[in-house]
């Protein structure tokens, strides 16, 4: 069932050349400009492989990079009008969601819902302090 979704989700991001990886990186950007180290350390990537995917959202035309406003030896990259516009149209969350809910009766879309309200409120903020024996960094 989840390759499922990762594949019909793959395919509705394909139409904009975008991929799993580029997208959360269009969301991040959304809230204004960050540099290449600020987008890794968010995506839980390496600065390399961050660099990868800027490479293929610049030749696409939705991010530019500039020289920082206070540090011109610093870049950051900042979404293009065009970027937010493709944001708008290929992270549309109700696509998301009509993929994920497909062949659930409304009672099972409520009880899905339910179940992942009660994870997401468990999961660690940025602060909460790390039980021992498990590890700070994300899976």
């Amino acid at each position: 069932m989840a390759r499922r979704i990762e594949r019909d989700w793959n395919a509705h991001l394909e139409r904009w050349d975008l991929n799993h990886a580029s997208l959360p990186v269009l969301y991040l950007l959304s809230g204004g400009p960050r540099s290449q180290r600020e987008l890794a350390e968010a995506s839980g990537v390496t600065e390399q492989t961050m660099s990868r995917i800027l490479v293929r959202l610049e030749r696409t035309g939705y991010i530019r990079r500039r020289p920082h406003e206070q540090d011109r030896r610093r870049h950051e990259v900042v979404l293009t009008d065009e970027g937010r516009q493709t944001l708008l149209e290929a992270g549309d969350p109700r696509v998301a969601e009509q993929m994920s809910i497909r062949g659930l009766s409304p009672e099972q879309v409520r009880t899905l819902r339910d179940i992942l309200g009660v994870m997401l409120a468990q999961r660690p903020r940025d602060g909460d302090p790390v039980p021992e024996g498990t590890s700070a960094e994300p899976r």
